[in-house]
Order: C-alpha cells, then sequence, then structure tokens
C-alpha cells in the first residue's frame, strides 16, 4: 500500500520533498494535496523543488518527482537549423523582438489554451492563471516573448528565486517561436550566471535541446545554492543573441 498521501490546510508546512511517492507508488513524485496557491506558498513549493500541477475539478496537487528533468544552461544544444532561425530573427531589427515581462497575462493564458499532443486539456486552470499572475505581479514569475511584427507569436513564462529558475510552460502561434523564446532565456541565463533552468517533466522535445534527468537531491542542492545568490534584471538585449550564436560555438547537424 501506498504512503497516505499529506492533505495540507491552507497555513501548513509543506512535507519535505524526500517524502514524495516513489516508483512504485500509484502517482510517482506527488507529495501532498490541498494548501493554497498564494505568492508565499508558491514561493516556499519552489525553494524545496515543488510546484503544483492539478486538472480542473481536483484539489491541488503537489509533485517533488525524482528524477527532475533540467537544461544545463551551458548544454543547450544550438541545432543548425535554429541556429538559422536565430541569425534570421536577430537580424530582423525592429521587425523581430525578444520582450520580458511585457504580456505576461496573454503569455500563460496562450500557454493553457494552445492544445497539446497527447493531452485532452490543460493543467493551467483558472485558479492557476490567477495564482501565477500574482506571482508575476510580486517579481517572481517572469514571461519571455517572441514578437514579430508588433504581434506575440510565441513565449514561455517561469518561475525565478535568486538564481534557480524554474521553467512553466511555452506556446507557439508561429514555427519555432516557442524555441526562439527558450533560446532567449538560455541567453538570459548564461548572462546572469544561471546554471540550469528546471524542466519539471521528460519529453523528447527537452531532451533533443540538452534537456536530461538528475537525481532529486542533487537538484535540491543545486537550486539551494542558486536560489541564494541575486539574480540578474530580468530583460532581453540584442547583445545577448552573442551568448548563443558567438563566431565560435559550433552548430548540432
Amino acid at each position: 500500500m501506498p504512503a497516505q498521501l499529506p492533505w495540507l490546510e491552507p497555513h501548513d508546512p509543506f512535507p519535505s520533498p524526500e517524502s514524495a511517492w516513489g516508483p512504485n507508488d500509484p502517482a510517482p513524485g506527488l507529495l501532498a494535496a490541498g494548501g493554497a496557491l498564494d505568492v508565499k506558498h508558491l514561493r516556499a513549493a519552489y525553494g524545496q523543488g515543488t510546484f503544483p500541477w492539478f486538472s480542473e475539478g481536483q484539489p491541488i496537487l503537489w509533485w517533488a518527482p525524482d528524477p527532475r528533468m533540467v537544461l544545463p544552461v551551458a548544454e543547450f544544444r544550438l541545432h543548425r537549423s535554429l541556429r538559422k532561425t536565430l541569425q534570421k530573427f536577430a537580424a530582423a531589427g525592429d521587425r523581430c523582438e525578444v520582450r520580458v515581462d511585457s504580456a505576461f497575462g496573454q503569455v500563460i493564458r496562450a500557454c493553457s489554451s494552445t492544445p497539446r499532443e497527447g493531452q485532452a486539456g490543460t493543467w493551467i486552470v483558472p485558479d492557476m492563471v490567477q495564482a501565477y499572475e500574482a506571482l508575476h505581479a510580486a517579481g517572481s514569475a517572469h514571461s519571455v516573448e517572441t514578437w514579430v511584427d508588433g504581434r506575440l507569436v510565441g513565449g514561455l513564462y517561469c518561475v525565478a528565486l535568486g538564481r534557480a529558475v524554474f521553467g512553466e510552460s511555452m506556446f507557439a502561434h508561429a514555427t519555432d517561436a516557442s524555441k526562439i523564446a527558450l533560446a532567449a532565456l538560455v541567453a538570459i541565463c548564461r548572462v546572469h550566471g544561471v546554471a540550469l533552468i528546471d524542466c519539471q517533466q521528460n519529453t523528447r522535445h527537452l531532451a533533443s535541446l540538452g534537456a536530461r534527468e538528475i537525481p532529486r537531491s542533487e537538484f535540491l542542492r543545486q537550486i539551494g545554492v542558486a536560489q541564494g545568490l541575486a539574480g540578474g534584471a530580468w530583460r532581453f538585449e540584442p547583445v545577448y543573441w552573442n551568448q548563443l550564436l558567438a563566431p565560435h560555438s559550433t552548430p548540432l547537424a
């Protein structure tokens, strides 16, 4: 029988991530249910490597999977086709630009409404949208946006505590628009000394870009150090593309 899942009242502290359900339990990585989706609880959750993930009609479910999928920013795979896309995007001047935090609400709603392969619905339910907009207003959630001819065509949103960055979701309404936003996030992280981006779950798409699994214990160690370091300013400058497009870097086939 699996261990009993803790039920959290709104003011209860989170259980230790190490107490999450294991590989032989019904939902590996599930840590607790209940609690509250406010700024205080979200910061506390991410600070200990825990995140909310649930569907409409379910209680708030908190997860701390082992292993954890992360993207070490130094290992980001810039394939030849994406390099060409970024070079063209960067050379387009004012027609194409990356913006940060200019349209957080639009980004999270687009992530919520974009169909996903193999998913019948979305986990970005209205309560989650409201909660992350509050976290954004408090300075701990950010959007990285791809704009073309004044139109938002793709982007992502993430959570940041110091130099610990936790990716949440991406969307694209144009070819490679979400990949451009992710590449921009990687460049921002390189500029500001962020070592890895949390990806939460293992997907082939993320693995193709350099993400890999690490033990939860190592993940917790790294974010424990990173969140204690001062984070950089959340903005994107065109010169940041040099972090990925410098002549000495070798594209992958």
